[in-house]
């Protein structure tokens, strides 16, 4: 099970969120806790006003709404009473069980998941503490759960098994259309909050490969001036396809702005993973036969890290990234260090050509000297051949021996 959490000032826009789906037939309301009413009887109404009212007695906190949703892997096919004793398990672990809250499953994914939504206000006032509740309590609740419920477990599972995303198939989207924003936010809740990036270059390193592009425009475009910034669906040449969708049109709404929070909160994330991927990078640099940076990407594709190379329009290489799917961290080549970078990386390659070169070298001077030798091995059997055989003489030049008489006197 994966758990994301995400949280809001606006109960408002969460609630409706959800609610949308459920008239569009993608979802459907399982369960309202700590309600005065049955899930039957309450209207929209009723169930944004009992947030509002906690939310009220605090109008100091900024942020006073949370959005959870909890992800299971494709196989797992719960029945609905399941779901819910998951969910108030989950919520009850974590801080939340007392708070009033509604279960959502929603169908539009590729996987079996739930979204909860609730508010940290309690009835004296007082706030629950959002602070690292990931780390603090949403971890150590889900790794509990998986557990309790026997459920697949999100760590230690293959990448290739986990529930993961598929690249875009540019044929099947309606460019502009729901298809195509559904497409890309299918992507973008995965991406942003799984992966650790810290600039825009190293979000689309992981977004590129699911067909996505995060684009701010040039710099004289009325997008870059106002700070603006686009998702784009990219065809198999990478290249943009249909029309592009405003970051504000989201729900989660990925702006810039919300992507710069991140950048700073992942430049810190990721640290404790740099020196996983180093060593992955220099084992792989071992083989002498690495003699391109191709080559390079293609061995650490097999160890779970996914190289883009950067290239001028001459094909000269500019820029290496890395893209870590074991600790889902994003590293610029030139921030791991020199040896790590396109330039580092052009080096070693070229060391390994002439490491190469020198075996071959060294390898036709033994043939030349084997060669050599055997040849002087069979001059001087001819020579010995030679000395050994006795000269042909004619048979008439051979003297004759004279008889001897053998008559006795």
């Amino acid at each position: 099970m994966v758990a994301i959490i995400k949280t809001s000032h606006s109960i408002n826009s969460i609630l409706n969120y959800n609610e949308n789906k459920v008239k569009a037939g993608k979802a459907e309301c399982l369960n309202a806790v700590n309600y005065p009413l049955k899930l039957e009887k309450l209207s929209f109404n009723l169930k944004l006003n009992r947030f509002l009212k906690l939310a009220a007695l605090n109008e100091n906190a900024k942020r006073n709404s949370v959005h959870i949703s909890l992800n299971f892997d494709p196989s797992e096919k719960y029945s609905k009473e399941k779901l819910i004793e998951i969910a108030d398990t989950y919520m009850d672990k974590i801080g939340f069980g007392k708070q009033p809250y509604l279960v959502y499953q929603h169908h539009d994914a590729g996987h079996p998941h739930l979204h909860v939504v609730t508010n940290n206000i309690q009835r004296d006032g007082k706030r629950i503490d959002l602070h690292l509740l990931g780390i603090r309590k949403s971890e150590p609740a889900r790794k509990e759960i998986e557990e309790l419920f026997g459920l697949v477990k999100a760590e230690g599972r293959k990448t290739k098994e986990q529930y993961s995303l598929q690249p875009i198939v540019s044929r099947s989207i309606e460019y502009g259309k729901a298809e195509s924003k559904k497409a890309i936010n299918g992507v973008l809740n995965k991406v942003l909050f799984e992966y650790k990036y810290s600039n825009l270059p190293e979000l689309n390193a992981v977004l590129n490969l699911y067909n996505v592009h995060a684009d701010r425009g040039t710099e004289d475009s009325r997008v870059f001036k106002n700070n603006g910034l686009l998702y784009k669906i990219l065809d198999k040449d990478s290249k943009p396809i249909g029309v592009p969708i405003k970051a504000s049109d989201f729900y989660n709404k990925p702006t810039l702005k919300f992507l710069e929070e991140k950048f700073k909160a992942n430049e810190i994330k990721k640290q404790s993973h740099k020196s996983h991927l180093k060593n992955t990078i220099r084992l792989a640099l071992l083989d002498k036969q690495l003699n391109s940076p191709e080559k390079l990407a293609t061995k650490l594709q097999k160890e779970g890290v996914h190289v883009v190379l950067r290239k001028s329009k001459e094909g000269q290489l500019y820029g290496i990234t890395y893209v870590d799917h074991k600790t889902q961290s994003v590293f610029n080549g030139s921030s791991l260090g020199k040896e790590f970078s396109a330039k580092g990386i052009l080096e070693s390659c070229a060391l390994n050509i002439t490491h190469q070169k020198s075996i071959l070298a060294a390898s036709e001077t033994t043939q030349n000297l084997e060669l050599q030798n055997h040849l002087k091995i069979n001059t001087m059997a001819v020579l010995l051949q030679a000395e050994n055989t006795n000269d042909h003489v004619p048979k008439d030049l051979k003297q004759k021996k004279k008889k001897r008489n053998s008559r006795r006197i």
